[in-house]
């Protein structure tokens, strides 16, 4: 098996944070949350939430450094929106790796029937 390469080492560094935020079940909920509903608000996102609001914000700003989600300042509301495009970044490394899987698993077919 060759090792990886600077920069596929690289690459996967700058996709840890993306695939880090995804690891929490409320995070999780509220990516759901903010796809069905639209943007929202702390009051809004943590009115069925298990834990707290200071809680909600913690996890909402881990998303918005992983750029999974943003935020606005509306009034005196601050208003959280999903960013798809990120969503789309994390499939993309999901369909590559699974691609890579499925190269490993031919050739393994081809050395076991060869």
């Amino acid at each position: 098996m060759s090792r990886p390469s600077g920069a596929a080492l690289a690459q996967a560094r700058s996709a840890a944070p993306l695939f880090a935020a995804l690891g929490d079940q409320t995070r999780l909920q509220l990516l759901l949350q903010l796809s069905r509903l639209g943007p929202g608000s702390i009051a809004s996102l943590s009115a069925d939430a298990v834990v707290s609001r200071q809680a909600v914000t913690k996890h909402l700003r881990i998303l918005a450094d992983a750029g999974y989600v943003q935020g606005e300042r509306v009034g005196r509301e601050h208003l959280w929106r999903l960013k798809p495009e990120r969503l789309q970044d994390a499939q993309a490394w999901l369909e590559r790796i699974s691609a890579e899987w499925d190269e490993a698993l031919g050739r393994l077919k081809h050395f076991v029937e060869g």
